[in-house]
């Protein structure tokens, strides 16, 4: 097993009394249960449908229903859907048809809602740029998807022009490019570019024909990657995985209806909001709140503004909330479920009881995966269930390899255990993968259990809980072996949390000379105003910890470099080590049990360097 019984398992497989009692509370849904995974399992690319034809026949159904608010303005659909259809005309006229690629790069804003459903509208590509990127890393978003039209918010026009002697196949000066001026906005960006939304205001509010054209099997985003471990990488969604998204999560899970309103603060170029939000609130009638941007400070009064009943949420989002001063506006709520992915299971009981949530619907995915996971149940501490078909084999983490059988094909993990998780790849759960296809057959594994079979790698090891459950426990990459034994990166990170004065901490493996596998490194960040106290941190952890998984090294930091969705980018941190390019944070090593962490100096170093320390 990865994880052995010395370090807290949070999330430990569950039983079949958690189970009866989940599913006899689950009864009154089971019909919307059953009938979501009929019409799932019906669906597949030659089916009609594509995000801005589901919207427009909720706007048939229901145009008087409030479909976004945002700040103290409320779009109904039939508004915003006449709205939509201008924008889908122009695009038109502009020469945009399917297949096409139109680069969309706005912070959140209605605009932003209304170009990506008018680009789906069309037949074409709605590129989701992230609005914070710029000069080489924006030029090399832009390669990726050659967007044939761009349509830049005046907010952003600043970044896009960083780019400009950057891009090296893609040619930015032919490429028609439009701006939509920011109206909540004081200061306008002067711009060179024509004003798309005066260019629409004449447009025809009719349905353009070829929203109805549209099949699930046909592109209808490019989302980023986060970039975590290197540039980012371009992945298409089809309209049949952003549908599966808003069956799956907003009607089998969270139970949706038109009286609902889902908040979501979080950007809509990651997959999250996009696939999951928006996907969620179309498919089930609901209304979507928008925020310009998260706020730790202001979130539960934004809840109550938009009278929010559920909101979709990532990870870091959830850490930030617990970490802030309580106030009387995180129980005066109507908040009945939530949705997203990443909250830590040690932190699970805390958020659930501090905000009154009584419904919490983690999820598993990824922008280019073909599997979805998801809390349908209502259990403690698991993204949940898949009615899809998924294994999770043996992984050897030292070499990063699956282990194989005496026939050669790979094994399955028992009940309890741990390993890494594969998706079969088919006609109705197709790998879309990224826009670089060379790129796509690393993902793939054939012949893993038979010949001609194919499946996607995950890169993901998640605990088999039993009963079609699991739980996420690591990247591949981030969970490392020392001491002949595998250490979990999560697991461990949990663990340094509960020592109080640490704000942030990361794990992983570094190298070090003369030794096998890799040491522990934990990269800490302090809450403001707090001191580091080592000897006490090592009091505190090496009581919790096994040996082995207690960190080798310790950086204090002033922060951590993130992506904009709050992840670590733990990519430069495993290249730095333990000798940090930054000279002036300091570094601690665990010299032994009895001496501690001690700085780590010019002789220790080259202790270390020349092998005459061991570990």
């Amino acid at each position: 097993m990865l994880q052995p019984p010395s370090i807290p398992t949070y999330n430990k497989p569950h039983s079949i009394w958690d189970i009866a009692k989940a599913v006899l509370k689950f009864t009154p849904r089971l019909p919307q249960f059953l009938w979501c995974n009929l019409t799932l399992a019906r669906s597949n690319p030659s089916t009609q449908g594509s995000p801005g034809y589901f919207f427009q026949q909720q706007a048939q159904l229901q145009p008087e229903a409030p479909f976004l608010r945002y700040e103290n303005t409320c779009y109904t659909y039939g508004v915003f859907n006449a709205w939509v259809n201008q924008l889908a005309h122009t695009l038109k006229q502009q020469g945009i048809g399917k297949g096409d690629c139109v680069g969309v790069m706005l912070e959140n804003r209605p605009e932003l809602i209304a170009l990506v459903l008018a680009v789906n509208k069309t037949g074409a590509i709605a590129g989701m740029l992230n609005h914070k990127q710029r000069e080489r890393t924006l030029a090399h978003s832009l390669d990726l998807i050659q967007p044939k039209l761009m349509l830049v918010g005046s907010e952003c026009l600043d970044a896009y022009q960083t780019a400009k002697s950057y891009v090296q196949d893609w040619n930015m000066q032919d490429v028609p490019t439009f701006s939509l001026p920011d109206a909540s906005s004081t200061e306008q960006a002067a711009s060179v570019y024509g004003n798309f939304l005066q260019l629409s205001a004449q447009q025809s509010t009719e349905n353009p024909t070829e929203a109805q054209q549209l099949r699930l099997g046909d592109v209808c985003y490019y989302v980023f990657t986060s970039g975590t471990t290197g540039l980012p990488k371009a992945a298409p969604m089809t309209n049949l995985r952003w549908f599966k998204a808003g069956l799956g999560f907003g009607r089998m899970s969270m139970h949706l209806t038109a009286k609902d309103t889902l908040y979501c603060c979080l950007p809509f170029y990651h997959n999250t909001a996009l696939a999951i939000g928006l996907s969620c609130v179309v498919n089930t009638g609901a209304c979507l709140a928008l925020a310009r941007q998260f706020s730790a400070s202001g979130f539960w009064q934004d809840i109550q503004h938009f009278q929010a009943t559920s909101f979709v949420y990532i990870g870091e989002v959830c850490r930030y909330l617990l970490n802030r001063v309580q106030q009387a506006a995180e129980q005066e709520h109507q908040v009945r479920v939530v949705v997203g992915n990443g909250l830590r299971p040690e932190l699970w009981d805390a958020f659930e009881q501090r905000f009154g949530i009584t419904r919490i619907c983690e999820l598993y995915g990824a922008s280019e995966g073909n599997i979805g996971f998801v809390n349908v149940f209502n259990l403690k501490r698991t993204v949940g269930f898949s009615p899809m078909k998924y294994r999770i084999i043996r992984f050897d983490v030292n070499t990063e390899q699956p282990v194989l059988g005496p026939n050669g094909h790979m094994q399955r993990v028992k009940k309890g255990e741990v390993g890494l998780l594969l998706s079969e790849v088919s006609r109705k759960a197709p790998f879309d993968g990224y826009t670089k296809s060379e790129a796509n057959e690393s993902k793939l594994l054939r012949n893993v259990f038979k010949p001609g079979d194919c499946w996607f790698n995950t890169g993901d090891l998640v605990r088999d809980q039993g009963y079609r459950h699991v739980a996420f426990i690591d990247r591949v990459g981030d969970t490392f072996r020392w001491k002949s034994e595998n250490v979990a990166t999560t697991e461990v990170e949990a663990e340094l949390h509960t020592f109080a004065p640490i704000a942030e901490a990361v794990v992983y493996g570094v190298k070090v000379p003369y030794t096998e596998g890799r040491a522990g490194m934990a990269s800490l960040v302090m809450e403001q105003g707090r001191s580091f106290d080592v000897q006490s941190f090592y009091q505190h952890i090496k009581d919790k910890l096994p040996d082995y998984a207690v960190p080798v090294f310790v950086r204090l930091r002033q922060q951590h470099e993130t992506t904009t969705t709050f992840k670590v980018k733990k990519a430069k941190l495993k290249q730095e080590g333990f000798l940090p390019s930054c000279s002036n944070e300091p570094i601690f090593v665990l010299v032994s049990r009895q001496l501690g962490y001690q700085p780590l100096d010019e002789q220790l170093l080259a202790d270390i360097q020349a092998g005459r320390m061991r570990f």
